[in-house]
C-alpha cells in the first residue's frame, strides 16, 4: 500500500487573495505563495487565459479566485504544506464540522485574541475544560478556529 499521504487543505471563501493574506500574516512563518505576474501575462499573451481570469490585487495581477499559503521554510517545494483559498459562489451557511486551532505556544491569548479582532476576526466566547482554556473565534468570513496557548 503506498503512503504516507500528505494533505492539502481547502477553504471556500468569498475572497481568496484577503483571506490568504490575512491567514498568513495569523499564522507564524507562513506566507503566501508570490505569483509571477510575468508568467501571468505570458499565459495571456499566449491564448492560454484571459483577462478574466485574472485580478488586480495590492497592485499585482494575480489568477482570479484561488491563492495559497505555505510556511516560509517550505516555499517553492513540491512537498510543502499548503492552505489554498478558493472562491465559490455560496456563503457559508451553518456551522463546519471541524475547524483550525491556533496554537500559541505559550502566548498570551487575550492580547492574541485582540491583536486578531484589530485586524478582522471576530470573538465568540471562551472556553475551558479543567486547567486549559482557549477563545473561539470567526476569521474575517466567519470561518471558525480557536486560540489557545
Amino acid at each position: 500500500m503506498p503512503g504516507p499521504y500528505r494533505i492539502q487543505i481547502n477553504v471556500d471563501c468569498r475572497d481568496a487573495h484577503a483571506q490568504a493574506h490575512w491567514w498568513a500574516q495569523t499564522l507564524v512563518g507562513w506566507q503566501v505563495e508570490p505569483t509571477d505576474p510575468d508568467f501571468v501575462q505570458s499565459m495571456i499573451d499566449q491564448g492560454f487565459a484571459t483577462d478574466a481570469d485574472t485580478q488586480m490585487f495590492r497592485g499585482e495581477r494575480v489568477w482570479r479566485g484561488a491563492a495559497a499559503i505555505c510556511p516560509e521554510a517550505e516555499a517553492g517545494q513540491l512537498d510543502r504544506q499548503r492552505i489554498v483559498f478558493q472562491e465559490v459562489p455560496e456563503p457559508k451557511v451553518g456551522k463546519l464540522r471541524w475547524h483550525v486551532d491556533v496554537i500559541t505556544s505559550g502566548g498570551d491569548i487575550d492580547s492574541i485574541r485582540d491583536d486578531l479582532v484589530a485586524r478582522g476576526a471576530r470573538y465568540l466566547e471562551t472556553n475551558s475544560q479543567g486547567p486549559h482554556s482557549w477563545h473561539v473565534m470567526t476569521d474575517p468570513e466567519g470561518n471558525e478556529f480557536c486560540v489557545s496557548p
